[in-house]
């Protein structure tokens, strides 16, 4: 099994756990955080919707400065669930097309990732998708989840069952 492949496996999961999260989102909440600290769900959900991209940049890129980007940044306004959820399924295309055609060689490759002359990581590409990608979706789309048990919105089975939904083997 290829490097591509492996992430792929990864990937499905994640992006339908995603998907299945956003199709949840209330559209009149998208103003609504739980804490003066946290992001606005609206804002959240957009967040996950367009993280898909990022992989594609990790495939396609030499690497990333946030403070000099070399791509045009994608909105985060919320329009609607529908416009999240086709976001979501868009970007996501195109990243599991640009990892799928990618070989263990070009996943190899150091992807050094920063803020101007601050790094934030320089690690092969396949760690980089894992870590920076993978992770940082989960991490957001469980983030999610907890907005939509604070709003007493039926919380998807992910990993397991939930208090609303028994969990569907994958």
């Amino acid at each position: 099994m290829t490097t591509a492949e492996t992430l792929l496996l990864d990937f499905d999961i994640e992006i339908a756990n995603t998907r299945r999260t956003l199709e949840r989102v209330p559209a009149d909440k998208a103003d609504w955080a739980p804490h003066a600290k946290s992001m606005p769900l609206g804002k959240l959900a957009m967040h996950c919707a367009t993280m898909p991209v990022f992989a594609v940049y990790i495939v396609e890129d030499p690497g990333m400065d946030m403070m000099a980007p070399t791509r045009p940044r994608v909105s985060m306004d919320f329009v609607s669930r529908e416009k999240a959820i086709a976001m979501l399924d868009e970007f996501a295309a195109q990243a599991r097309a640009a990892i799928a055609g990618a070989s263990d060689e070009d996943l190899a490759v150091t992807w050094p990732f920063g803020v101007g002359p601050n790094p934030i990581s320089s690690l092969p590409r396949h760690t980089t998708i894992r870590l920076w990608f993978l992770n940082h979706l989960i991490h957001h789309t469980a983030q999610l989840g907890v907005y939509l048990r604070l709003l007493d919105i039926p919380v998807p089975a992910l990993y397991g069952p939930t208090a609303d939904e028994q969990f569907t083997a994958i």
